[in-house]
């Protein structure tokens, strides 16, 4: 074999790939030629999951457009405000929460109380007194009975029509009207009942007991037991005299 031979031999071996090389070189060919079949399934089952909904069960009355479902008992969902029938917006206020514990042999059974106050705002106001087991279930019991019991009460210009003093059991509260901007100078019992009424400027003062419940009642009794000057003369069959100008 002549030197030129021996030559064109090496050549011929430093341009061919090695085996190796040769086998790297198929699976890349191949790897990018041929697809994926799963990575292909899963693209085209992702769209189907993302429209697929869970079928609708059997008289369920729930919207799909996002609202909230009605109640089952029927009634409207509202929370420390609700509506009244004439279209006046109802204002309701805890006053006092009490909680009793009765002893028995497997423990102790708690039950609650809930003093409410409920008010148009407008000049009518009541209070309620319920009793449950769950503190949500006295609320709604004692603001149903405090709807039953509103009262129409007198109120001129957002504060009281003169003063007065009332009491009831060991509970003695005294009312004094104010200017325009005074604002509301009295404890959260009172300032409850009138605020549901509508009042915005009395000067109030407990003198007696602090128990909630006679606190409210009394200052109920001496919001029903005010009188304006008509009211007065209408009473007495006479008329307010008009002021003569000078």
């Amino acid at each position: 074999m002549t030197t030129e031979d021996i030559q064109e031999k090496e050549a011929q071996e430093t341009l061919a790939p090695a085996p190796a090389e040769q086998a790297e070189q198929s699976d890349a060919t191949a790897s990018t030629s041929t697809p994926d079949v799963g990575a292909t399934a899963t693209q085209e089952e992702a769209p189907r999951q993302k429209n697929s909904r869970a079928p609708r069960r059997e008289g369920s009355t729930a919207p799909r457009n996002g609202q909230r479902s009605p109640r089952r008992d029927g009634a409207a969902r509202s929370g420390s405000d609700s509506t009244a029938d004439d279209g006046n917006q109802l204002v309701e206020k805890v006053v006092y929460v009490n909680r009793c514990a009765k002893v028995v042999k497997g423990g102790r059974r708690f039950s609650f109380s809930a003093l409410v106050v409920v008010g148009d705002q407008n000049g009518k106001v009541g209070h309620g007194f319920g009793k449950a087991n769950e503190v949500s279930d006295a609320i709604r019991k004692g603001t149903d009975a405090a709807k039953r019991a509103m009262k129409k009460v007198v109120v001129v210009n957002e504060t009281l029509p003169h003063e007065i003093y009332s009491e009831f059991g060991g509970a003695k509260i005294v009312l004094k009207p104010a200017a325009p901007g005074t604002g509301l100078v009295a404890g959260e019992k009172v300032r409850a009942v009138l605020e549901a009424a509508g009042v915005s400027n009395v000067i109030a003062k407990s003198l007696g007991s602090s128990n909630a419940a006679n606190v409210v009642k009394a200052t109920m009794q001496a919001m029903l037991s005010m009188r304006t000057a008509d009211q007065v003369l209408s009473a007495r069959g006479k008329k307010k005299k008009e002021k003569e100008s000078v």
